[in-house]
Order: structure tokens, then C-alpha cells, then sequence
């Protein structure tokens, strides 16, 4: 059969590498990973393996954000890993190099290269260049807060529409410092991708010629017999979590390196990212916190350039990558622009502390996901509105009953109660288009969009849906935000409300969704569908 597709006698004496693709015409960010794919084939041949082509799936989160559609963009990831695991061993494939582009393919490749523990690289397509409106630069996340500003009624319909058309221009992924481009540098910290091939921009011309190259490194890791997990350990995982603080990255990156860490069987805690926030400053002006998009990192000096600060700050260790070289080696050979500002040093840092923080408490035994990178490096207190769904909760904002001073809650978003655990980006950008941002305090058994910014708190642990204190809060409890001391509390007797508690019915959607319900563990420990060692 082999013999069908046309493979000669030569090519069944090489490696056969899969060339995985989640190409696909829904989203910006994946559209141009078919026509990246031919010059990654001619790598694969270069490095002498014969490329083997598969597809997968993609979700896009930014076009089901605050929709039932984004209760797939989660399970999504374990049905790319679930894919791949599947094509690569039905077909006993030697290699792999797995194309991404949208937020949870990034994750989702390399959770199936540390499961499959087999050669391979992840070659991501790139951002998309940035929108033009009014003479600046603005990505999607102007969108989504210009739905806010125009419930607020500070624009009118022509300027939402204006906004709206201009954000996204063309291919590539969300431009800021989001979820697709955090996982992107933590995947290149964590050496699982070539260093500089993912900062090149999707439509950019050199674009092709870093998919030739990873492709390449694909076949020749799998001649060398250099499996993912030679590069998957406790020291690549710290890096790549610092590189997450220090580029005040989406707090989607600690759902998504647990993961990657559990499929190794590498321990790895979710505590880690709230050290590396005590002691590693933010170094880069990215949004959403900050002023830049990624394109201006890749025109400054790229990962290579933010590397090199974090090396020459003492705040990552040298580790082996896929390029060949090591990291410090990738790191040392970094060029910077003349008068760039979108890199800093640790010693001069755009914030003093890491953009993550971990919270605990008698809301969150388990822990909750605080972003900092923007807002929220102090204290809140404020009354709680409960809401349980994150359409509830957009309507209050939406009809302007939210006040400077609350808290809201979304709660029954959890990776089970969801199921799915959506992201909360249209309520953020709806209360930060109105104003609050930083003025309403936000806490949730969901997740949060790297574009959200705001005094957020997400991933709160147990969720609701399995009988987390979240699911006990009700409206006007006085809640208690210490980010300094990392503690979230409430005033209230837990256990007469624990007695008084009844349990909500699980929401039943039918097919890969109760399947998925079923299966998924805790946030705090990735939201992953493989069994544990403790099971």
C-alpha cells in the first residue's frame, strides 16, 4: 500500500516522518500552514526522511470566544494530541514535525511528541501582522473591548464596525502577547522548537524558508535518535515558565505546561509559576499588558534577543534544543535593532514582578490563576456577583449593572461543569471597554483569554461543578483578594453552607463533551484526559 502512494524502494530505507497539519480555512491563524507544508516536506527530504502527510483538527478560540462553540476549544487540544498519538503509532512513523497555528495546537503537539516520546519539532506559523484603524497598530483584543466601549456608548456602530474590519488583516495568528505566541516562546524555552523559527511572521517571505529548516531538523532528530523527552525535563519546564512570567504571557500557559509535563512524567506543580513571580520581572512590553505585538518582538531581536536577557539576568539554565544547538548557543547569537523598546533588562525591568501569580484560600483550596502583568498586584475587596454562566455574567456587564468595586463570579465554567472550561475575554474586554478594567475584580472556575487584562483570577480549584467553594458563594459575600500574600477568602460560614448545598446536575451535551466531562481532571493539575500515576 505503501507502494501505492508512490514510495520507491529507496524511500522505505528512510525514516518516514509524519507531517502533521492543522491547516484549515475557519481561522487566520492556521490558513497558510498549507502552503507552508510543501516547504516543510522538502526539508524533511534534505535531512533524508520521507515526508508521511496527516491533518487535524483546529478550534478557533477567538471566533467562539463567548459562544457555546468555545466549550470545544479546550477539549479541542486532547483530540489534536488523541490524533496524532493515533496516526503516528497505527502507522508505526519514525518522526514527526506538527504544524500549529491557533491557541491550543501548540499545547496539543507537543503533549503527543512527550506521549509518543518519539523524534520530532513543532514548527509554529507565525502572527499575523497587525490591524490599522486611526493610524495605530490594534489586534483583536481592540475588538473585543471595543464591544464594551460601544455598550458604554463612548463609540457609535460606524467606529465598532471600523474596529472590527481592520483588526485582522490577513493570515496568522493573534498578535499580542496571547495565548498562540506565549505557548510559541515557551515551546522554543522548552526546546521542542527551533529557536527563531516561530517569531518570523505568518505571511512574511522568510516565512518558508524556517518551515524548510524545521522540517529538516525533524528528519535529522529522527536519524540521531533524539526523542521529545531528551528535551522535556524540570529544567526545560522552568525555563519556558520563565519565559511565560517575563513576557507577561497568558495565564493559559499554566494549564497548558502542566499538561505537557504530565504526558512526560515530569512532576511539575502549578506553584512554580508564583515563584518565578517573585523573582523574575516582566522584560517585555507585549500586550496586553503592555504597549507592543509580536511582530515589533520579532523586528526587535525576537525570542533569541528576550532570551538572552533572562540568560544574561541568571533567570534560565542552559538545556539542549532541537536545533542542535543549545540554548544559551541559540541565545548568545541574538541580534537586537537599534533603539528597540520592546525588550528590557532584568535590572530594568516594565514591572518589578512576573505577570503570574498562584492564590489560595478558602475559595480556591486548590488554587487560582492570578494575571498580574497588567493589573492586580494589590489588594481587593469588594461584594461578590455571582453569575453561572459567562452569558449571565455578559449581560450584567453588557447592561452596565456591574459597579467599580465588585467581584464578580463566573462559576459552572470549569473544565468539567463547562464542560470546556471557556475563556472569559468577552466579559474582560466588555468591562475593560466600559472602563473597569482593574476597577472590578474578576474570579472564575474558567480560564481567560491572553488577551484579557484586568484584576482576573481564573482556574479556580475544585471548580463548582465538583463541589468547589466557588459553588457556595452567593451575591453580596464580601470577598477578599491579597495578591501579596496570595490569598483569596471569603466572609463566610462554609460549613453551614456546605450542609445547605445542593449539588447542580452536570450539564450533558452529548458526544466527545460528556466524554470529555467524564475524563478531565482539575485545572490545577492541567485539565488533562490521560490517567494519572495515582490511578
Amino acid at each position: 500500500m505503501l507502494r501505492g502512494t508512490g514510495l520507491l524502494d529507496d524511500d522505505l530505507e528512510k525514516p518516514l516522518i509524519a507531517v502533521v497539519n492543522t491547516w484549515s480555512t475557519v481561522t487566520p491563524c492556521n490558513l497558510h500552514l498549507a502552503a507552508l507544508a510543501e516547504p516543510v516536506r522538502q526539508g524533511v527530504k534534505e535531512g533524508g526522511g520521507v515526508p508521511i502527510d496527516f491533518n487535524t483538527i483546529v478550534v478557533s478560540d477567538g471566533i467562539t470566544m463567548g459562544a457555546e462553540g468555545m466549550r470545544a476549544s479546550l477539549i479541542s487540544r486532547e483530540v489534536i494530541a488523541d490524533s496524532i498519538e493515533l496516526a503516528v503509532r497505527g502507522h508505526s512513523l519514525d518522526g514527526a514535525i506538527i504544524m500549529v497555528g491557533c491557541d491550543k495546537t501548540i499545547p496539543a503537539a507537543a503533549m503527543a511528541l512527550a506521549r509518543l516520546d518519539i523524534p520530532g519539532c513543532i514548527f509554529y506559523g507565525g502572527t499575523i501582522m497587525p490591524g490599522r484603524c486611526e493610524g495605530r497598530d490594534i489586534s483583536i483584543q481592540d475588538v473585543f473591548e471595543a464591544v464594551g466601549a460601544h455598550a458604554a456608548g463612548t463609540i457609535g456602530d460606524e467606529k465598532l464596525d471600523e474596529i472590527e474590519r481592520a483588526a485582522c488583516p490577513g493570515a496568522g495568528a493573534c498578535g499580542g502577547q496571547f495565548t498562540a505566541n506565549t505557548m510559541a516562546m515557551a515551546l522554543a524555552f522548552l526546546g521542542l522548537a527551533p529557536i527563531g523559527a516561530g517569531d518570523v511572521p505568518a505571511v512574511a517571505p522568510e516565512k518558508a524558508e524556517e518551515a524548510r529548516r524545521s522540517g529538516r531538523r525533524a528528519a535529522e532528530l529522527t536519524i540521531e535518535g533524539k526523542s521529545a523527552r531528551r528535551f522535556i525535563n524540570e529544567i526545560s519546564l522552568r525555563n519556558a515558565a520563565t519565559a511565560v512570567v517575563a513576557s507577561g504571557g497568558s495565564t493559559n500557559a499554566v494549564l497548558h505546561l502542566t499538561a505537557i509535563a504530565a504526558e512526560a512524567g515530569v512532576p511539575f506543580s502549578i506553584d512554580l509559576f508564583d515563584e518565578l513571580s517573585r523573582e523574575t520581572p516582566v522584560i517585555a512590553d507585549l500586550k496586553p499588558g503592555g504597549k507592543y505585538l509580536a511582530r515589533d518582538l520579532y523586528e526587535a531581536g525576537g525570542v533569541a534577543l528576550f532570551g538572552k536577557r533572562l540568560m544574561e539576568g541568571g533567570a534560565v539554565a542552559d538545556a539542549p534544543t532541537v536545533s542542535g544547538r543549545t540554548l544559551f548557543q541559540e541565545f548568545k547569537s541574538a541580534r537586537e535593532a537599534p533603539g528597540q523598546k520592546i525588550v528590557s533588562t532584568l535590572d530594568h525591568p516594565f514591572k518589578a514582578t512576573g505577570g503570574v501569580r498562584i492564590l489560595y484560600g478558602d475559595v480556591a483550596p486548590e488554587g487560582a490563576v492570578h494575571k498580574t502583568a497588567g493589573y492586580g498586584d494589590r489588594a481587593f475587596e469588594g461584594p461578590a456577583r455571582v453569575f453561572d454562566s459567562e452569558e449571565a455574567a455578559f449581560a450584567a456587564v453588557n447592561a452596565r449593572s456591574v459597579r467599580a468595586g465588585d467581584v464578580v463570579v463566573i462559576r459552572y465554567e470549569g473544565p468539567k461543569g463547562g464542560p470546556g472550561m471557556r475563556e472569559m475575554l468577552g466579559v474582560t474586554a466588555a468591562l475593560a471597554g466600559q472602563g473597569l478594567a482593574g476597577k472590578v475584580a474578576l474570579i472564575t472556575d474558567g480560564r481567560f483569554s491572553g488577551a484579557s487584562h484586568g484584576f482576573v483570577i481564573g482556574h479556580v480549584s475544585p471548580e463548582a461543578a465538583n463541589g468547589g467553594a466557588i459553588a457556595l458563594l452567593k451575591n453580596g459575600d464580601i470577598i477578599r483578594i491579597d495578591s501579596e500574600s496570595r490569598r483569596i477568602d471569603a466572609d463566610v460560614d462554609w460549613a453551614a453552607r456546605r450542609a445547605a448545598f445542593i449539588p447542580r446536575a452536570q450539564m450533558r451535551m452529548g458526544g466527545a463533551f460528556d466524554k470529555y466531562a467524564r475524563l478531565v481532571s482539575s485545572a490545577s493539575k492541567g485539565a488533562v484526559t490521560i490517567p494519572s500515576s495515582a490511578d
